[in-house]
Formats: C-alpha cells, sequence, structure tokens
C-alpha cells in the first residue's frame, strides 16, 4: 500500500511569524501559477500553493473550490495535511529527547509495558527511533483495519464518516498480523529495513503523553502552535469537520468514474490529524530547518536517514525521523519533504535544508488508486521543486 493510500485512511472516516500573513502574501510569479495550472491540468478540481522565503511569500491557486458553486479556492483555505502530522509529531518527540525526557534508544515497552505484543510482535525489540524512522517492522493498522478494500466505496464512506478508532484498538489492530521484520537485536535502534506504517506514530503520540502526562494535542500546541504563532493550525481530535473557508475534498473510488465530496471525515491522530493552512504548514517547516524548534543534536538526529525503495512519486528517497529527503541538485543537492494524504486532499511540501524557502501545495482531489493521481503526484513534486530551487527548470 503506498504512501498516499495510508496516509489517506490514517486521516479518513473509512476505518484516520517567519513570513507575512497569508492575507498580505503577494500575487503568483508567473513560474507558480504555470506549475499550479499544470496541477489542475491532470484533472484537480483545485489547487493552492504558497512559496515563502526570508523576505516575502507568494500565492497560486487554480481550478474552484466546488464543482456546484465554481467559486475560487480560498486564498486562506483550512485541509488535512494528513501524514505531514508525522514531522510534527516527531518534533514534540525529538524536544522530549533534547530536554532528558526520553531517549531514542529508548524501547517502545518502557514506556508502554504490553502494549506491542503478539503474533510475534515485541516491544522490548523495537525503540522510539524505529518509530520516528519507520523502521519497526510493525503492520500499517490502516491496511488491517481496511482488509480487502472492499470498503472503498462511496456508500462505505458515508456510513463510517463520523465513526473513530481510538489509539489504543489502532495499535491493537496491527497486532493482529505477525510483523514483516523484526529490526537487528544487537542494536535496534539502527535498523535500515524500512516500511512505512501509521502504527509507528500512533506509538509515538503514545509516548509523548505517557512521558508528559499530558495529551498529545497539548504538546503539540504548546510547543510548536503556540510558540510560531500558526492560528491556523489545530488538532480537532474527532471531529469530522474541516473550519471554513475550505475547498471542497473530492475522492474518486476504485471502479467510479465520479467524485464523491468527501469533505466530512474523522480525522487522524499523532500520525495524520493536523489540518493547517499552507501558509501556516511554510512556517513551521521554516522554523524546523532553521533550528527554532529543535537543538543542534536533534535537528542533526532528524536527519540521518535511511533508504526508501517504495517511494514510486521521487525516486532517491531518504526516511529521517518523521521527514524524508530527496535529490534535488540546485537546493544543495536535496530538498526535505513529507506530504500527506486525506479523504479527497493531498499535501505536498517542500523545505530548503536552510529553511529559508518553503513551498506547500493543497490539492483538493484523491483518485484512490486511479488513472491521473500519479500525474497529479508528480506535477505537485514539480512545484516544489521549481518553488524551492528556482534554476531547476
Amino acid at each position: 500500500m503506498n504512501k498516499h493510500v495510508t496516509g489517506t485512511l490514517a486521516a479518513g472516516a473509512l476505518l484516520a511569524a517567519l513570513a507575512p500573513s497569508a492575507s498580505a502574501a503577494a500575487p503568483a510569479t508567473s513560474d507558480l501559477q504555470r506549475d499550479a495550472d499544470a496541477i489542475h491540468a491532470t484533472g484537480a478540481t483545485g489547487v493552492l500553493a504558497e512559496m515563502q522565503t526570508d523576505h516575502d511569500s507568494r500565492v497560486a491557486r487554480a481550478g474552484v473550490a466546488d464543482l456546484k458553486t465554481r467559486q475560487a479556492v480560498p486564498w486562506n483555505s483550512y485541509y488535512r495535511i494528513g501524514s505531514d502530522t508525522k514531522t510534527f509529531t516527531s518534533t514534540v518527540a525529538l524536544q522530549l529527547v533534547g530536554e532528558g525526557k526520553l531517549r531514542l534508544t529508548d524501547t517502545v515497552e518502557k514506556w508502554l509495558p504490553g502494549v506491542v505484543k503478539g503474533h510475534g510482535n515485541d516491544g522490548r525489540k523495537i525503540t522510539v527511533k524505529n518509530l520516528l524512522r519507520q523502521t519497526s517492522g510493525l503492520n500499517d493498522y490502516v491496511a488491517i483495519q481496511l482488509g480487502d478494500g472492499s470498503d472503498l466505496t462511496p456508500e462505505k464512506y458515508k456510513e463510517n464518516r463520523f465513526r473513530s478508532s481510538t489509539p489504543s484498538e489502532q495499535v491493537a489492530a496491527a497486532m493482529t498480523e505477525p510483523p514483516q521484520w523484526v529490526p537487528d537485536a544487537a542494536n535496534p535502534a539502527e535498523e535500515t529495513h524500512w516500511g512505512y506504517s501509521n502504527t509507528n506514530y500512533v506509538l509515538a503520540g503514545m509516548i509523548i503523553e505517557k512521558v508528559t502526562g499530558h495529551p498529545w494535542e497539548q504538546e503539540v500546541h504548546d510547543r510548536i502552535i503556540e510558540p510560531l504563532g500558526l492560528r491556523h493550525t489545530m488538532t480537532p481530535a474527532g471531529s469530522s469537520y474541516v473550519p471554513q473557508p475550505s475547498a471542497t475534498a473530492y475522492t474518486r473510488f476504485p471502479g467510479r468514474t465520479d467524485l464523491t465530496d468527501t469533505s466530512v471525515a474523522t480525522g487522524g491522530w499523532a500520525d495524520g490529524g493536523i489540518i493547517s493552512t499552507t501558509h501556516d504548514h511554510g512556517t513551521f517547516l521554516r522554523a524546523l530547518m532553521s533550528g527554532k524548534l529543535l537543538k543542534p543534536a536533534q535537528l542533526a538526529q532528524m536527519k540521518q536517514t535511511v533508504k526508501v525503495t517504495d517511494w514510486v512519486s521521487a525516486p532517491g528517497v531518504r526516511y529521517g525521523l518523521g521527514i524524508a529527503w530527496r535529490p534535488a541538485g540546485n537546493c544543495g543537492g536535496g530538498i526535505w519533504f513529507h506530504g500527506g494524504t486525506s479523504l479527497g486532499v493531498v499535501s505536498e511540501s517542500g523545505v530548503t535544508p536552510d529553511g529559508r524557502r518553503a513551498a506547500n501545495v493543497a490539492v483538493s482531489t484523491f483518485r484512490v488508486g486511479g488513472d491521473g493521481q500519479e500525474a497529479q503526484d508528480r506535477a505537485s513534486l514539480r512545484l516544489v521543486e521549481a518553488a524551492l530551487c528556482p534554476t531547476s527548470r
């Protein structure tokens, strides 16, 4: 199951100030607008993109916010950022490491005794670093809850869009299957076998709560959202609604040619639950890479990567602790990013290694395993890279 499908269901219903304000952003440059139009041309209903630098912010939009009203995509649209949430969660965990309250070599069993067990799963052999770097071998609870995919229908979406499962239930689902592998017993934290699993970040969120004694949402707010002034970023817990203004989120389910409005959907948690805007998300990424959120040692730990073999849309990817790297020769060799998908929304982003430039794009169409999605994803990646590396065209 690819990154976009797992990110979707982590935040879906089928089971998951560093720059001027957005209102002060300048109109799009011709390049940014052309790249936004190129995403729309792949069949996406609506596109909103933003590029930030130390000095200004540029925005572009294409398509419509809603196929019925035909209104333009609002400049300050809220949207679910899906698995881009994982970078926030990893940042909080690494802050705790920097404070001496948590160690990357701590086992899951130390903090969550008896939670990871059964069918060969063993929390004594998995460290915090394995969770954050996706090298634990644990199965993705999303894939297990989804089963054979028969629930990927408009009817099942409408039936389940207000239902949610607890973190404990999600982990329990992952424990019903044997692990894909077990980290190297001699040095589990340095395991390099990689596999994307939302279960890792549910466990990370649970550990954050155990270490701090506070809800994951509170730690994200107190450590990231409030200090950076991200007034349009939130952790909505089990709410199925996205604040307005927002573009309608459209999903094309397998075997269908029509689009379903999937704007109302239960969100994820520490693996994919944050709602934000292109401006706030870019502000977070720039703060992270410029060293405003992590101590130098922890930022260096975040950037310790392992090879990824199945990130289809972006070859050459390496995954760190909650953030990924991909080659981009005109940006100091590469850029940092993650990406996430919710029902009807694909979030793509990137930031230069020095945090000087960030680019974010929200596309309000997701075609589950269907024609056009791969082209849409490639066009979004091109927009991000061109915005970060202006000479890369």
